[in-house]
């Protein structure tokens, strides 16, 4: 942590409510962070002060606060808010955090280069941040994250080196842990056994499962199916969303144990080229919204009928959220190199979803196993049902 003068303890611990700058706390040791991509990312940041002929930027959001501090764990509870703010200004970076909250930070999530404030559990994050840039004489309000919003998802955008290869990682281990959990699946086995091993896989992999959906063949009409006591039956979906470093892996499979109907095949095969339609729409310079218009043409495409688009939503661009964002006709994000993209076409009874990252040789898939049956689909391999 940078070296920093400010307000002693006491006036830190009554910053919410008197204005005055919080404490800073000495000694943070640096996380394991990228410094080449931290640098890039503050630039990227100082650009859109200047564009806004601002002198500061307060991230509040846990999709903000994880993309600019590499993967520091801002959270506690997964339902929480974020337990840091962190204003960004020329003078450097300051992270403001509660008191209880502090002495973990600074000992296992600070990047280097940060300087690190508390406040008082019971203060307000946002307005401590803020009197950090008064008390250094900034006259004006910092801008909030909803005021540049579109410029800040623009510039997490091209994920960098150290980035995509830790995306890589979890997308690998990800995938095998649902090689792994499925391939021992029964059909007298729950959905909720079934998503509880998942989970504590996921778990012991360091990563946090933000989302777990399964269905056996009596639920399949569920499209955001969470777990019941419901046995599995003759085939189920299973669907991980799964974070680590602030980024987040999405993937679906399917497991039967039967041949399958005549129906479930080509319902499979279809819903497979629905997306590589969407595959060869997603290229550099591409805008959201004429993917999207592609995506309905494609399940019309395929049989699936015209409004097919409407009974759940496509996905996006991935990365340090689930969807960032989720397309629809509104949506007009440039695609970009290197950025990275969770596609999740699905109709009655079948869906297909993996994260790929768009690379200067084409789509590569993160969420890859190479023990998971798979299919040369526009020659790109794509799984699967597995038949037990």
């Amino acid at each position: 942590m940078s070296q920093t003068t400010a307000a002693p303890p006491s006036a830190g611990t009554r910053s919410s409510e008197q204005g005055t700058a919080p404490a800073v706390v000495p000694g943070a040791r640096a996380a394991p962070a990228s410094a080449a991509d931290r640098a890039i990312k503050r630039q990227r940041v100082l650009d859109i002060l200047d564009a806004k002929g601002a002198d500061s930027l307060l991230l509040t959001t846990h999709t903000a606060l994880t993309w600019y501090l590499d993967g520091s764990r801002m959270h506690i509870s997964l339902a929480g808010d974020p337990i840091a703010a962190l204003l960004v200004d020329r003078r450097g970076d300051h992270l403001v955090t509660f008191n209880n909250e502090a002495g973990r930070i600074a000992a296992e999530e600070l990047p280097s280069g940060v300087d690190l404030y508390t406040v008082q559990w019971y203060g307000n994050l946002h307005e401590a941040a803020a009197a950090v840039g008064r008390s250094a004489g900034d006259a004006a309000a910092p801008l909030a994250e909803g005021e540049v919003a579109a410029e800040l998802r623009a510039a997490r955008q091209q994920l960098l080196p150290a980035e995509s290869a830790r995306y890589g990682r979890l997308g690998a281990e990800v995938a095998e842990i649902m090689t792994d959990v499925l391939s021992t699946a029964r059909p007298e086995t729950s959905e909720l056994e079934l998503v509880s091993a998942l989970a504590a896989r996921v778990v012991a992999a360091g990563a946090e499962p933000l989302v777990l959906l399964c269905n056996g063949s009596s639920r399949s009409e569920f499209r955001h199916p969470l777990a019941t006591q419901s046995p599995l039956g003759r085939r189920a979906m299973a669907v991980v969303c799964a974070r680590r470093d602030g980024m987040v892996a999405n993937i679906t499979r399917w497991v039967r144990f039967d041949a399958g109907t005549a129906e479930e095949r080509d319902a499979e095969a279809r819903i497979a080229a629905v997306e590589a339609d969407i595959f060869d729409a997603t290229v550099p310079g591409a805008q959201l919204d004429r993917i999207f218009a592609e995506i309905k043409a494609a399940y019309a495409r395929h049989g699936f009928g015209a409004e097919q688009w409407e009974q759940h939503h496509q996905g996006g661009p991935a990365g340090y959220a689930g969807r960032d964002p989720r397309v629809t006709a509104a949506a007009t994000d440039t695609v970009v190199l290197n950025q990275a993209f969770t596609w999740n076409p699905s109709g009655p009874g079948v869906k297909i979803e993996d994260t790929v990252q768009l690379t200067e040789s084409g789509l590569q898939v993160l969420t890859a196993d190479p023990r998971w049956p798979s299919t040369a689909v526009n020659r790109l391999q794509r799984p699967v049902t597995l038949e037990l």
